[in-house]
């Protein structure tokens, strides 16, 4: 069997959500990621680094019949720092009234960060390069 070829990153993470104005107000005014496509009782898209954050209602992707697809309960997502900038998002988190639910100091003495968004899906800020690359 040949190697497979080569994946240059994960380009798209996707999360079901309830409420897509309250996912807008989060994710783009408060965190401030730029909207790429929002379609009223379906989805909102936003660009969070090199990654497209697909926000869906569950109960209207499961019925496509394109693809059809959902999730249900809590999921996660890890968003990476810039270079030096870890510590201003914890402030930052804080002072916008978002609870800190843990700190955790890998083995490689980075850090990261947990923090729910208002679904309650777990998020993560993590310093950069805390997977080495």
């Amino acid at each position: 069997m040949s190697k497979p070829l080569d994946i240059t990153s994960v380009k798209e993470v996707g999360l079901y959500v309830k409420d897509l104005d309250r996912s807008k107000a989060f994710y783009h005014d408060l965190l401030g990621f730029p909207v790429i496509s929002h379609v009223p009782n379906r989805h909102v898209f936003f660009r969070a680094g090199d990654t497209v954050l697909l926000c869906f209602i569950a109960e209207t992707t499961k019925k496509d019949q394109l693809i059809g697809h959902y999730a249900e309960g809590k999921q996660h997502i890890a968003f990476e720092a810039k270079e030096g900038e870890y510590e201003a998002w914890k402030d930052f988190l804080k002072a916008n009234d978002i609870e800190l639910l843990k700190e955790i100091t890998w083995g490689n003495g980075k850090l990261s960060v947990y923090f729910e968004d208002p679904d309650g899906h777990m998020l993560e800020v993590i310093e950069n390069k805390l997977w080495g690359f």
